[in-house]
């Protein structure tokens, strides 16, 4: 029977006893039916889609199991796992379905951010509800209820505890660094983002978790929550699309390949390729456009949800009416190679 995903990793627990939070290095997806079942028998595994915490000495035996199997990452890090002091985990996902565990969840959302799954591209319902909010600090994730004894606890040690924010999701560079990116601001990056090969996220870009970029983009407005970018788009500056959790409703907001939007514009239906919103117009899925020809006729008055995923659109708002148009975007958009290398 095939297995969707297994991660093996450490985990953070509450003064209860409850796992809060879970890191996976080196999460392993389409695992080999050989593997599950060598796993199966060194652990408390039984079947379906379980956490099952881990004790050093099993940690040792999946590190040879993994090596075993040709999992060099995962050997490394179970080795070196077999003499942690921090709580072990191992999460094996019979299927793609909905997280029903913490532990789960963190799992999904790596799963992403190692670009192993793209955004929309495995189950994440539910997973807002069930993440509870995090004090994320320099001495690592604190349950709310016990952050300000950690606190005083800091103080009395002449120590400064420091919150770097307060959230369900933590930022996906504590958990993965994806090659040939730059973020200039980390903070702004959440766990579960797809941070494409080539990707530069500047200090006012933002990037939710399932969602994110698929290859080369100048980030610098904001990627919600479910919105994918294409290959060679860029997102102008104050930017923004919105998202499944801020408006799109079940609708999934994407933009195509080598498309831009514009410094201070905004998108609320899916784009095409080669397409351009202007700066400043904020175009929603209801909004009336006037599709215009070749000579600047007036051809017809649709709503832009009728234009989701036609390409090369140039859309625009005209300076004496304020009617938005479209008409056929006349060139791609041209990425500057020297702005968007990541060496």
């Amino acid at each position: 029977m095939a297995h969707f995903a297994i991660g093996f990793g450490t985990a953070t627990k509450n003064r209860d006893g409850k796992i809060i939070e879970a890191f996976f290095p080196t999460p392993i997806i389409n695992p080999s039916d050989k593997l599950v079942a060598e796993l199966t028998a060194a652990t408390d595994y039984a079947e379906g889609n379980q956490a099952v915490e881990i004790s050093v000495e099993q940690a040792a035996a999946i590190a040879t199991i993994f090596a075993a199997n040709d999992q060099a990452e995962a050997a490394s890090f179970a080795e070196k796992a077999a003499t942690a002091t921090q709580p072990l985990v191992l999460v094996v996902l019979a299927s793609d379905e909905k997280p029903t565990s913490v532990a789960e969840g963190f799992l999904k959302l790596q799963l992403i951010s190692h670009r192993l799954a793209l955004p929309h591209g495995i189950v994440l319902d539910g997973i807002f509800g069930l993440l509870h909010n995090i004090a994320w600090t320099n001495e690592g994730p604190i349950d709310l209820p016990e952050l300000a004894d950690r606190q005083i606890e800091a103080r009395l040690a002449g120590r400064t505890l420091t919150v770097d924010c307060v959230d369900k999701f933590p930022k996906m560079v504590d958990y993965v660094v994806p090659t040939g990116v730059r973020i200039a601001d980390t903070s702004r990056v959440r766990l579960g983002a797809h941070v494409g090969e080539g990707t530069t996220v500047m200090h006012e870009g933002f990037i939710n978790f399932n969602a994110g970029t698929t290859g080369v983009s100048m980030v610098e407005g904001r990627i919600s929550a479910g919105v994918l970018v294409g290959n060679g788009s860029d997102i102008g500056g104050g930017a923004s699309i919105m998202g499944t959790l801020s408006g799109g409703g079940k609708v999934v907001i994407s933009i195509g390949e080598s498309s831009l939007l514009g410094a201070n514009a905004g998108l609320g239906f899916p784009l095409g390729d080669r397409c351009t919103v202007e700066s400043g117009l904020y175009v929603t899925a209801g909004t009336k456009v006037r599709m215009l020809d070749k000579e600047g006729n007036e051809v017809e008055i649709v709503k832009a949800r009728d234009l989701a995923g036609v390409s090369d659109l140039l859309f625009r708002r005209n300076s004496q009416t304020g009617q938005v148009e479209c008409l056929a975007n006349k060139s791609a958009v041209e990425l500057n190679s020297e702005l968007h290398s990541n060496n």
